[in-house]
């Protein structure tokens, strides 16, 4: 009996023990809840405003089609539509920030297909005014889509005509460095008797290219090209000959 009684000290300290483990375990179980709770409702809170974002671009896809729209005018016409309770979740600065993105598309698209339009046109070359090529597209659907602004669409035109000769320029220069029968002697033998017939071989090869024929239109400048490469190419003279490569250690 006394080793029995010897032992009763040793029970309720196991108990304790017993008990304390579990409420851990307990608490562990009930902070994992409340973190996987707290996830849900980030979840459903992200789901709700990425709802409200979509009703609200669905809005704007419907409502707003100009692209010289603005905010402060656009946002009185927006909230008397039932549609705009539906992103109520989302604050004054995230609708406008939208609204912004979305007349930015608009204009985007509006230049692409304006450039199209004048892409598409068969009369539009590199020397082209404005006044001659307006009258041909001007009843395009797309010309008037563009803006009201005749300034506007003569800018855009200039640009795009920029574009036109930057691009035949870069392209007529890439074909240079692809003629096989110049050197840093051409300019010398240019100078000489037989200068006509080697233009003449240089001229063949840029006519056989289409990129030897985008700037027909600028001739000045496409001749100050051919000029300034062939003096680049007698100034730095023959080029160094190839390395021999030593033949790899195996």
């Amino acid at each position: 009996s006394s080793g029995i009684n010897a032992e009763r000290p040793l029970r309720p300290g196991r108990k304790e023990r017993e008990a304390a483990a579990m409420k851990k375990r307990e608490g562990e179980v009930a902070r994992k809840q409340v973190d996987q709770n707290r996830e849900w409702e980030r979840e459903r809170g992200a789901h709700a405003r990425e709802e409200a974002q979509q009703h609200f671009l669905a809005l704007l896809h419907d409502m707003v089609r100009d692209a010289d729209a603005s905010w402060r005018k656009t946002r009185k016409q927006l909230r008397d539509d039932s549609r705009w309770e539906l992103a109520a979740l989302l604050d004054a600065d995230q609708k406008e920030k939208l609204f912004l993105e979305h007349i930015d598309n608009l204009s985007n698209k509006r230049k692409r297909s304006f450039k199209r339009l004048l892409d598409e046109c068969e009369h539009v070359t590199l020397t082209s005014t404005w006044k001659e090529i307006r009258r041909k597209i001007k009843h395009d659907p797309r010309f008037s889509k563009f803006s009201d602004d005749d300034k506007e669409r003569e800018a855009e035109f200039t640009r795009h005509i920029k574009d036109r000769v930057s691009l035949a320029k870069s392209d007529f220069k890439q074909l240079l460095k692809e003629i096989k029968c110049v050197s840093h002697k051409s300019k010398e033998i240019l100078r000489g008797p037989n200068g006509d017939s080697h233009m003449r071989e240089i001229r063949q090869f840029l006519t056989n290219d289409k990129r030897g024929l985008v700037l027909d239109d600028l001739p000045e400048e496409r001749d100050r090209i051919l000029d300034d490469y062939l003096a680049e190419l007698e100034k730095y003279g023959p080029p160094p000959p190839p390395t021999a490569t030593r033949p790899s250690k195996r």
